[in-house]
């Protein structure tokens, strides 16, 4: 028997805050990095520099990721949650209103004028202030975030996905190094582009196609730079 539990597991949306945050700060974190190396990489004729730079990218990209998601996510908190006590207090203050409103919204999705009233009663009696919360409002289980998870998440993920072009900047011939990098980063963000699509259920070609032409584009910039900077340090 298919309860709707089952049902909610067989998709993907539930993992959808934790994978953004996941995915964007393993992206950010091979991209920053390998952006960073690449660009004193070009104005440096040592490896000090380059390993310098990016341990200093390494730690701070990683507090400021975990630091940015957890404002970010509580503001979105904070806002849902004044949301939901002036929707209680109109609840409160008047309630014929807040019903018609709630039939209006399901008349708007299809219903019948007197199916739309009749299923606003009915889901008012059950519970009105969590039906306006997920009906009026459009917050629910799923797109509420937590701040704390998010900010883990994005901080790990960066500091995971940093330390793959650190490691190209370890071993790699010094010679040529930007090469090393840009090759080994796109393999990185591939593996990184298909696992996402996978956890989340979407098409990996475009999943892979969106991740490498930006990460080239960042690497591709930053090499410029330290090209044009000429500066060998």
């Amino acid at each position: 028997m298919v309860t709707i539990d089952n049902y909610l597991d067989s998709h993907y949306i539930h993992r959808s805050n934790w994978l953004r945050a996941a995915v964007l700060g393993a992206n950010d974190g091979i991209i920053s990095i390998s952006s960073l190396a690449i660009g004193i990489a070009a104005a440096s004729a040592t490896r000090e520099p380059i390993i310098l730079a990016t341990v200093a990218g390494l730690v701070a990209g990683a507090l400021s990721m975990a630091a940015g998601e957890y404002v970010s996510v509580s503001s979105q908190t904070d806002t849902e949650k004044a949301d939901i006590e002036r929707e209680a207090q109109e609840l409160k203050e008047m309630p014929e209103q807040e019903l018609h409103i709630l039939a209006q919204i399901y008349e708007k999705r299809g219903l019948k004028k007197e199916t739309a009233m009749q299923v606003a009663i009915e889901m008012t009696a059950k519970d009105a202030l969590g039906t306006h919360i997920r009906e009026e409002l459009g917050i629910n289980e799923i797109s509420q975030a937590n701040p704390i998870q998010a900010a883990i998440a994005s901080g790990a993920s960066f500091t995971v996905g940093g330390i793959f072009p650190f490691l190209v900047v370890l071993f790699a011939p010094i010679k040529g190094m930007e090469y090393w990098l840009y090759g080994f980063t796109t393999i990185f963000l591939i593996v990184l582009g298909t696992t996402a699509a996978k956890t989340g259920g979407s098409s990996i070609k475009k999943a892979i196609l969106r991740i490498t032409i930006w990460g080239t584009i960042a690497m591709g910039l930053s090499a410029l730079v330290g090209y044009i900077l000429g500066v060998k340090i």
